[in-house]
């Protein structure tokens, strides 16, 4: 278990963790989330004892990480997969953690074969790919067998399979009882693997709550029509507040009504319903329009929407397509 009572870290005049005061528990994958400067980074630095509190306090299964001598044993975790070591290779990283963790040599030989990584245990790391460090970073996290897990932004550089990996490992972990806090901006894969969220901006709570909670917060539900009649239809929801759009196969699209009264309408109207389907917020549109008045930097939108604008044919940048096991 995480615990977080009131705290705060300043520097100089800005806050960049405000009063935060939650707990994060086991059994769950919980996801930690906000905009860029939110003070997530911060935050998980002070759970691990890597920043100093300006005030308050954040302890692990009830005591402070920086307390503990033997920490992997109590907590694991990824923060940054490229802050290691170049030089060395994946078996001495991760031995010269187990010796100075009390860890049995053959756990490192465990970890390696778990996250995929045995047939590059002996190559040094500053040929591995991004993806093989998040690897490495996860392999580091799981060395001491810990209750409590944090992971910063573990998706990064990995491919389908490994995306999917990780996924599976977190349920995992979480389903043996372990605390697992996963702070990502890729909102489709912590919608596919967290179910509780933590979120905050500007190092305030903005919530902490369930997966399906946070989402229902999110006004933009829609509701999705078939008829026969679009056009006569459209019109009555319109006529009665509704703000209806249309797909390309004619489906409508409402915001602004209840199903039950999309219903009503039509059947008052006399208009012929094939389909009439509620849809919740995604948890990516429920994020943007609770954390609107957090964001700290927000793009230039006439610019964005210039660049839309550019002709698709002119010059595109060249995405970088190496995969994990390649640099």
């Amino acid at each position: 278990m995480i615990e977080l009572n009131a705290l705060t870290r300043r520097y100089g005049p800005r806050t960049a963790v405000d009063d935060l005061t939650l707990t994060v528990r086991p059994g769950h994958v919980t996801g930690f989330l906000g905009p860029n400067g939110a003070g997530k980074s911060t935050t998980l630095r002070m759970i691990l004892g890597l920043t100093t509190p300006t005030s308050g306090t954040a302890t692990v299964c009830g005591v402070r990480f920086a307390d503990r001598p033997r920490g992997l044993r109590h907590a694991g975790a990824l923060l940054d997969a490229g802050d290691v070591h170049g030089g060395r290779t994946a078996l001495a990283h991760l031995s010269a953690l187990a010796r100075s963790n009390g860890i049995a040599r053959g756990r490192v030989d465990e970890v390696l074969r778990e996250v995929g990584l045995a047939s590059a245990a002996k190559r040094r790391i500053g040929g591995f790919s991004l993806g093989m460090r998040q690897r490495l970073g996860i392999a580091a996290a799981l060395l001491g067998d810990p209750p409590v897990l944090l992971f910063d932004e573990p998706f990064n550089g990995l491919d389908p399979e490994g995306v999917r990996w990780v996924r599976d490992l977190f349920r995992r972990l979480a389903a043996e009882g372990r605390t697992v806090f996963v702070s990502s901006h890729l909102m489709s894969e912590v919608e596919n693997c967290v179910d509780r969220l933590v979120v905050i901006g500007r190092g305030r709570l903005i919530a902490e709550q369930s997966l399906a909670e946070f989402a229902a917060r999110g006004t933009r539900a829609t509701v999705s029509v078939r008829t026969p009649d679009p056009a006569g239809l459209a019109a009555a929801l319109e006529a009665d507040g509704a703000t209806v759009g249309r797909e390309d196969d004619g489906t409508l699209l409402v915001t602004g009504l209840a199903a039950a009264r999309v219903g009503d309408l039509a059947l008052a109207h006399r208009i012929a319903l094939h389909g009439l389907t509620h849809r919740t917020a995604s948890l990516e549109e429920a994020f943007m329009e609770l954390t609107a008045d957090s964001a700290e930097y927000r793009a230039d939108q006439s610019l964005l929407r210039a660049e839309r604008a550019v002709d698709a044919g002119g010059p595109q940048p060249v995405a970088g397509l190496a995969g994990e096991e390649t640099r």
